[in-house]
């Protein structure tokens, strides 16, 4: 765990990669140096967080190790507008009830990241304002510091006017700049931070506050993370990978991060755990084969975080069993059960590559094993209408199937 004495946090999110932008680069470490308050806006519009929102979750917990007192606020109001910054198209506008339901899946997860007690940190939702605002009162207290030209200038809005901004997008700005002033105003909220397509918006906050209170305000924004294979981060062939453990299971979570990029693992290390510079830069210097050392920690660190310390011990146990043939694997490997009448019969090897999802399609998994990247029971498939039988399977009624070297999947005789 990094000691957080006499550091200041803004030098340690530029060591560690978070900071791509910010307001006033002189001032902001002169004003980290004393307690302050910040926040990140978060809308609602999934049931989970993601492994693409963990930057500013993180972000948020090391302020608050340093001393700070973060707010994550909510975005219950927001979300019912839906933010057309980053987005190429309009976002499905949700309903009360979704996003109230949203919101409080997520409140659930911060607790894994930040320490509520004694106001150390805030959760806050924004339809607690936001909903009650009165249309004539918002446009002619707020709407009259807005520029249409500067609005129209901003990246996020020109990108979005070339395939089509609603109206009800386009006041998106005004209300995340009135959040700003609103936690500037009652809880003395200096400092608003976010990903980089937040630019735009956090400056309007921060001339709004100017405009309004005749006092200054502070921005930072994080940059897009990118895998070195030029991907998004925590997409993969399935989809986003999910905080919440019913959507993606704590050794998919830790299988993830274990097949990091060789040329990621030291970044990631440094963005997605709390492990400290000196011991990262340690494990830089390992290579090859030894790399995978520093892929564990990572795996097992990350995991830890999001779902305890004992989770991730299963999972990093479940994948040294089936990787190195070490310990035993329990019940976290991805299993599919299937009917003894299927194996009576027999059932071609790229059908079962279909079936547990292996593969996207019969058509994907012939392709792959054609080019010899399936294996079933360790041994390499050379003909992808295989037939598989009970006979196939070992005593216990299982086998494994593989594809390339990472991708496993255990099968099982359904029992009942």
């Amino acid at each position: 765990m990094e000691s957080t004495k006499d550091q200041n946090v803004y030098e340690v999110l530029i060591k560690r990669g978070f900071i791509e932008k910010v307001t006033d680069e002189a001032i902001l470490p002169k004003i980290l140096s004393e307690k302050i308050t910040c926040y990140i806006g978060f809308d609602p519009t999934a049931s989970s967080f993601h492994v693409g929102n963990l930057v500013p979750i993180m972000s948020l917990a090391h302020m608050q190790r340093h001393g700070h007192q973060p707010i994550a606020l909510v975005g219950g109001g927001t979300g019912l507008v839906g933010d057309p910054s980053g987005k190429d198209e309009m976002r499905q506008i949700l309903t009360y009830e979704e996003i109230e339901k949203n919101a409080e899946a997520q409140k659930k997860q911060f607790a894994q990241f930040l320490d509520f007690s004694e106001k150390r940190a805030l959760l806050l939702n924004n339809a607690d304002w936001l909903t009650k605002l009165n249309y004539i009162d918002f446009l002619r207290d707020i709407g009259v510091h807005f520029s249409v030209n500067r609005m129209l200038a901003t990246e996020s809005v020109k990108i979005r006017l070339e395939t089509g901004l609603s109206f009800i997008e386009f006041n998106y700005q005004l209300l995340q700049a009135y959040d700003f002033w609103y936690l500037f105003k009652h809880y003395h909220c200096l400092i608003q931070m976010g990903g980089s397509d937040q630019w735009g918006n956090i400056v309007a906050g921060i001339d709004l506050i100017r405009r309004l209170e005749g006092k200054q305000a502070y921005g930072i924004t994080f940059p897009l993370i990118m895998t070195a294979d030029g991907k998004k981060m925590g997409k993969t062939e399935k989809g986003a990978v999910w905080l919440d453990p019913q959507r993606t299971s704590p050794y998919e979570y830790y299988q993830f991060w274990i097949n990091t990029d060789d040329r990621d693992v030291i970044r990631f290390l440094a963005l997605f755990t709390f492990l400290s510079m000196e011991e990262i830069k340690e494990y830089e210097k390992l290579r090859g084969a030894d790399l995978r050392r520093a892929k564990e920690i990572l795996a097992f660190e990350a995991t830890q975080i999001v779902h305890g310390e004992e989770e991730s011990k299963k999972a990093q146990e479940a994948s040294r069993a089936l990787f190195l043939g070490e310990g035993k694997d329990g019940d976290l490997i991805p299993t599919t059960y299937i009917e003894i009448e299927k194996l009576t019969q027999g059932i071609p090897i790229f059908k079962l590559f279909e079936e547990t999802g292996l593969c996207a399609s019969g058509s994907e998994a012939r392709r792959i094993i054609e080019q010899g990247g399936g294996y079933f029971n360790k041994r390499r498939v050379d003909r992808y209408d295989l037939m598989i039988t009970l006979n196939d399977l070992d005593q216990k009624g299982e086998a494994s199937l593989r594809v390339g070297k990472k991708k496993y999947h255990r099968l099982k005789i359904k029992t009942s």
